[in-house]
């Protein structure tokens, strides 16, 4: 994952969500059609793209896509 964009465009085919970059910043229960058991399927697409493991309660912490994608490209 190189920028938000292309992240937001993952989670989008992955989960099947209609979203944009510009969806980047909305509350995770903001996102249109989200659901909770969105975020496990996340963070399992994640950890295989990133080729590492995410930290649980921080991603149960991140309020949005955005703070999810810092986490993610964080090293």
């Amino acid at each position: 994952m190189t920028d938000i964009d292309e992240f937001i465009e993952l989670v989008a085919d992955q989960l099947g969500l209609a979203i944009t970059p510009g969806d980047a910043g909305l509350d995770l229960h903001e996102l249109p059609g989200w659901d909770s058991v969105y975020l496990l399927r996340l963070l399992v697409v994640i950890e295989r793209r990133a080729g590492r493991q995410l930290s649980l309660p921080d991603l149960l912490d991140a309020p949005n896509l955005e703070s999810i994608y810092r986490l993610a490209v964080a090293g």
